[in-house]
């Protein structure tokens, strides 16, 4: 089996329940959405006849496209052939990936070393592209399919395999909090415990919070993204004893620039975090 080949089928509770209609356009999660996650999440525990059962309910099908798959919570060939995977050689610190293999274990992309981040290393399943990658994010974020986070979070798992050995804590990019009202979830806190689940690592929601209402990053530049989220996040005095010399991961869905989740290391390591690293579902990665 191929390196890539671990990302066809998630071995986490199967999620892959076909249920477009979800919220309304307040954000707000249908019961549509609701019962197919309660239906994934009961379909892990079942096994044999009862499976098979099931399946005639709630026959497997593709997370993106919908169409048949051998197994719940997988990819279809043609839309997993269709996703751009990092897989190494990358950045040991952004995780971007090379184009060549140079057999230097460690090494740097030009990127890392103009601009280095407050988070000592970066990882993400797959590149952010269009195609089945942004339909799944945006289902996830967007349309209430928050059945998706499970299989996204069994990827994510793998692919920062290396990060999450050396956690003590995983801490999800939190939402403001009138963001959050008007969303009613918070897909990096779902991806977050769906990770730590996976991993058998715990979740601390409440490590950070968000202080400061962000304009949306959407169509900003490098240093207007890093101006906008300047003071967007502190530690409660409560939680810092939580965060004294642990060794923190960050979760969140998408990486663009990474002003979001530096900001949020940088007050992390000013609390006395040990170490802070990254995890991701998917990142931007532009030609160098």
């Amino acid at each position: 089996m191929g390196s890539k080949d671990i990302f066809f089928s998630s071995s986490a509770d199967p999620a892959a329940i076909s249920t477009e209609a979800g919220a309304d356009r307040r954000g707000r999660p249908g019961i549509t959405a609701w019962l197919a996650a309660a239906g994934a999440r009961g379909l892990a525990t079942v096994s044999g006849v009862t499976r098979v059962a099931l399946d005639l309910i709630y026959p497997p099908a593709c997370l993106c496209c919908r169409g048949a798959t051998a197994a719940h919570g997988a990819l279809c060939p043609a839309c997993w052939g269709r996703i751009n995977f990092i897989e190494k050689p990358f950045c040991d610190r952004l995780g971007i990936p090379f184009a060549y293999d140079l057999g230097i274990e460690g090494l740097l992309s030009p990127e890392a070393m103009a601009h280095p981040p407050a988070y000592a290393r970066a990882r993400a399943v797959a590149r952010f592209d269009d195609g089945p990658v942004r339909q799944l994010v945006h289902r996830l974020k967007y349309h209430d399919r928050m059945e998706l986070a499970e299989p996204l979070a069994a990827w994510m798992a793998r692919a920062g395999s290396e990060l999450l050995a050396e956690a003590d804590l995983l801490v999800p990019i939190p939402l403001h909090r009138r963001r959050l009202m008007w969303r009613q979830f918070n897909q990096a806190h779902l991806l977050a415990a769906a990770v730590g689940r996976a991993c058998g690592r715990k979740v601390d929601p409440f490590l950070l919070r968000r202080v400061k209402r962000t304009a949306p990053q959407v169509g900003l530049s490098r240093a207007q993204r890093a101006s906008n989220v300047q003071g967007a996040f502190a530690v409660p005095e409560e939680a810092r004893p939580r965060v004294e010399g642990r060794a923190i991961v960050l979760i969140d869905d998408v990486l663009t620039s990474g002003a979001t989740l530096n900001a949020a290391a940088r007050v992390l390591l000013r609390a006395g975090a040990a170490r802070v690293d990254v995890l991701v579902f998917a990142r931007v990665v532009t030609a160098s």
